[in-house]
């Protein structure tokens, strides 16, 4: 079979079980089966596709028609300016979530600074690794429940050149951080779809970790969490930014700030920016 032919009949399966993007997904496993490159895959449009390659391709074609996750199958994922390794033990990374780090950006825009960050859920490290790529006078501290998540995200941050000035701790949102660490920047992307929600997901989601996408409540439970302990993690004028979704953000505890809401390109609620208030003396 031809290039062109293949990828001409798999965009058509994908298309019919729902896939939003049949033909770029049915390229990008060809790309993978084959070892080529997206300018190798256009050039050799008329070429005749080998029965170990199409062997191999196949065997994604079949994951990607089950609707399992296409960063999955490929086993990375392109997030901010980087690409991160992940596998069903994290989330595959967004493209809304790069708003959060755009946030961090604009409300502490010197990137020579030498600041102090905690990622609280982790996942892959792909917020972690980016603002430790982005800031590389700053230390970060990476801290998710899964040691599962905690392995791939140090994997990143070495595959990125930036594990040197990162930390990894495991355990329960601000439950990990060492005693007494206090940071100038926290970030955040925690389980925040409602149970009511889950019902009406996409079918690429059911293959990812349910822990990381919902707090089995309204939504709001661990976003209230991280909102009303802030204070005690977070230096003077310490900046926090959270990220959610359809549930909103929950009220602001008197200990912070509220600066900005932040939304994503078509204008949707995607997290909230606060500040510690600072204290008289």
């Amino acid at each position: 079979m031809l290039v062109h032919d293949l990828i001409k009949i798999s965009s058509q399966q994908l298309k019919q079980v729902g896939v939003d993007a049949p033909r770029k997904d049915a390229e990008l496993m060809l790309i993978e089966a084959w070892g080529v490159s997206q300018t190798d895959l256009i050039i050799r449009g008329q070429d005749e596709v080998s029965e170990d390659v199409l062997s191999k391709f196949n065997q994604l074609l079949e994951r990607r028609l089950n609707r399992e996750p296409l960063a999955y199958i490929l086993g990375k994922k392109a997030f901010w300016k980087h690409e991160f390794i992940v596998s069903q033990d994290v989330l595959v990374p967004r493209p809304e979530t790069e708003h959060l780090i755009e946030m961090v950006l604009k409300y502490r825009p010197n990137q020579e600074r030498d600041y102090l960050m905690a990622d609280i859920g982790t996942g892959s490290g792909c917020i972690a690794v980016s603002l430790a790529k982005e800031y590389h006078n700053s230390e970060v501290a990476a801290c998710d429940i899964s040691d599962k998540a905690l392995e791939i995200a140090k994997t990143n941050a070495e595959n990125i050149g930036v594990l040197e000035r990162m930390s990894f701790y495991q355990g329960d949102l601000y439950q990990a951080l060492p005693d007494g660490a206090q940071f100038d920047v926290i970030v955040s992307n925690p389980p925040y779809v409602s149970s009511d929600e889950m019902y009406d997901l996409e079918a690429e989601l059911s293959f990812e970790p349910r822990f990381a996408l919902t707090d089995e409540a309204d939504g709001l439970t661990l976003l209230e969490k991280l909102l009303d302990d802030a204070y005690a993690y977070l230096k003077e004028g310490g900046l926090l930014v959270l990220e959610s979704g359809l549930c909103g953000m929950p009220d602001t505890p008197n200990t912070l700030t509220k600066l900005e809401d932040y939304v994503d390109l078509a204008g949707n609620f995607r997290g909230s920016v606060f500040q510690v208030v600072e204290t008289s003396t």
